[in-house]
């Protein structure tokens, strides 16, 4: 399989604290890979790194085989729209804007296609979402798990090649982290690689590999493979175990 994104003896630190500490780390394109770790672990500090938003104090990340770490800032945030998705805890809509307007934003900002054609591929991403009753609402007039499926509709709107996701589900119920992870496992079957930072055992349980930090360093790596909704209690019944073996 082909490479996607490497990073090759990656370090960072804060105030002369080492938070990574020269981590070598790949995924392969289509992969779905979760992160886990103890709060202060670097889970959060590596997916920054990796995806650009933040800078690696040294080291090398290849994404597409193109080194990023030394690009300038216009770079990496072009890189960031257009071939990048971002998901996080909390959706981070615009208060001021609709869904609609929340999630062709970034196409437009990205300026790859006519608006008509962004407004077309959003309307069947909400639909794809099952939010697009709501496309006209006020952000404030919706539940949390319809503002994480607008989050989703916005980071694919320019079809990115990799979605990135810091606990997206973790601020949402059980019912409503399950059609959100349904969601994001269906986007990696179409093609697109995942990777999302979790505490959650049944969100890591959906990952075709896990990898856990602990101070720094990649410790445990656990390979599961492309989830499948019959094998859901017995990946589920594996991860709780192997957490408990690591001590989580």
């Amino acid at each position: 399989m082909k490479v996607i994104l490497q990073a090759k003896g990656l370090w960072k630190e804060f105030d002369g604290t080492p938070i990574l500490k020269g981590i070598d780390f790949s995924v392969n394109e289509g992969e779905f890979i979760a992160i886990m770790g103890q709060s202060g672990s670097g889970k959060s500090t590596l997916l920054y790194n990796i995806s650009g938003m933040d800078r690696a104090t040294k080291g090398v990340i290849q994404f597409q085989g193109e080194d990023i770490l030394n690009q300038d800032d216009n770079k990496i945030s072009n890189l960031r729209l257009t071939k990048m998705g971002f998901i996080f805890q909390q959706a981070h809509l615009l208060k001021t804007l609709s869904i609609r307007d929340n999630i062709v934003l970034p196409g437009f900002k990205a300026q790859r296609k006519r608006r008509e054609q962004i407004k077309e591929f959003a309307e069947e991403l909400m639909k794809r979402t099952g939010i697009n009753q709501i496309a006209d609402h006020d952000i404030k007039k919706v539940s949390g798990g319809q503002l994480q499926r607008a989050a989703i509709c916005r980071a694919l709107i320019n079809q990115p090649e990799i979605l990135f996701g810091d606990e997206p589900t973790g601020a949402l119920n059980s019912g409503a982290t399950k059609e959100i992870m349904d969601i994001i496992n269906k986007i990696n079957v179409d093609g697109t690689t995942v990777i999302l930072v979790t505490h959650d055992a049944k969100v890591a349980a959906r990952a075709d590999r896990v990898i856990f930090l602990a101070d720094g360093n990649i410790t445990d790596e656990i390979v599961l493979g492309k989830f499948k909704e019959k094998m859901t209690t017995d990946r589920e019944k594996n991860m709780s175990e192997w957490l408990v073996k690591l001590g989580f």
